[in-house]
């Protein structure tokens, strides 16, 4: 025997619940036998009692025409937030599952692109043609002297002198000579130890850069850039390159070529070191320069390429011309020094002369195997060892 609430009254018994009919229990009772369904539940006589109450409040507003305690709305049927649609604010399992995924799926796509940043070849390298790139772009600026030996590559063409070289990333001419910013040192000003530092950085460009001077041609800039009241440099010098010889050499401070020999691969240098100053004696700045050039080469007429790698130590000197015998703006040059790679050192005919691939190897050559490229350490001057790469 069951008993039923009549809609909108609570039940005398709260204990109890609402009957289930027979429909419901035949359905239960087949759905359960085939593993399915769950046992239909009877609300508790608290929740009758509350739909009970519920339903008399909508029916009373209804009746009136607005809500209960509301002035002009028009009447709509009273609920409790979240009644029927679950409390505001409250998301979905689903939509959490989706903003659980669209984050990790963030950390993933940003992982992927720092990975990409740091080593494009990841990516280029399943590109077409992308694992024979190479990266090209220029390293920065050298302020001091390295501690390690550079990488090697591939192998020259006419087309990519560079290839195989260090090189391939170092500045292109005078742009790889940069200045350091100028101050006031030793009783010279600001502007004067800038002048010394330009004027230096012009010495390495024309001796070594200048397109005339590499082909053998006297190097007139640079010779006027040092001071004519320096006893015996500027002639040291201009008799060096009329009568070039062992004792006289111009490829102390000059970098030139034999134009009947070989030439240059297009118009551009390789140039990689760095600059500093510090004061000389009262009146005086002394500028230090460390640059290597790179030079690519071929016999006249041919087009298999070879390098010629020249490092250089300068220093020079500017002087107060009040206080020294000095012409003003011009440079004293205190000490040249130079490590050459890849030349026929036993030549002393004022000109570098290149090896190439092809040119058969004496296996016999006296001297120690050097690396043209190691900037981090200084081979002794008149030393001709073998060089190990180009």
């Amino acid at each position: 025997m069951s008993s039923r609430t009549p809609a909108g009254e609570p039940s005398e018994r709260p204990d109890e619940g609402g009957a289930v009919s027979d429909e419901q229990w035949e359905e239960f009772l087949r759905q359960a036998g085939s593993g399915g369904g769950d046992v239909p539940k009877e609300p508790s006589a608290r929740a009758r009692m509350v739909t009970a109450r519920l339903r008399a409040l909508d029916e009373e507003a209804a009746a009136n025409g607005r809500r209960p305690g509301r002035r002009n709305k028009p009447a709509e049927a009273w609920q409790p937030d979240g009644w029927r649609t679950g409390p505001s604010g409250q998301p979905s399992s689903r939509t959490r599952k989706r903003k659980r995924l669209a984050g990790a799926l963030g950390i993933v796509l940003v992982a992927a692109a720092l990975v990409v940043t740091m080593r494009p070849s990841l990516l280029t390298d399943h590109l077409p043609g992308g694992g024979d790139s190479v990266d090209a772009s220029p390293l920065p600026a050298e302020t001091a002297p390295p501690t390690a030996v550079p990488a090697d590559l591939e192998r020259p063409t006419p087309e990519q002198p560079f290839l195989g070289s260090p090189a391939l990333r170092w500045a292109d001419g005078a742009a790889g000579i940069e200045i350091p910013e100028a101050e006031a040192v030793g009783g010279m000003s600001k502007g004067e130890v800038e002048q010394a530092l330009r004027a230096t950085r012009q010495l390495l460009v024309s001796a070594n850069l200048d397109p005339a001077t590499l082909r053998g041609e006297r190097p007139e800039e640079a010779l006027d850039l040092i001071d004519p009241l320096q006893k015996g440099e500027r002639d040291r010098l201009q008799r060096s390159l009329a009568e070039p010889g062992e004792e006289l050499d111009p490829l102390m401070l000059f970098s030139r070529f034999d134009p009947d020999e070989t030439e240059l691969v297009g118009d551009v240098v390789k140039t990689r070191g760095w600059m500093s100053f510090e004061a000389g004696p009262t009146g005086s700045v002394e500028v230090h320069a460390d640059y290597t050039f790179v030079y690519p080469l071929v016999r006249n007429g041919g087009n298999e390429v070879a390098r010629t790698i020249v490092r250089r130590k300068l220093t020079t000197v500017l002087h107060d011309p009040e206080r020294f015998v000095a012409t003003p703006g011009k440079l004293s040059v205190v000490s040249s020094q130079q490590n050459v790679g890849n030349t026929d050192c036993e030549l002393n005919d004022g000109f570098l002369h290149p090896s190439f691939p092809s040119d058969r190897k004496d296996p016999h050559r006296a001297g120690p195997d050097v690396d043209p490229y190691d900037r981090s350490e200084w081979q002794p001057d008149g030393s001709c060892g073998t060089v190990t790469r180009t």
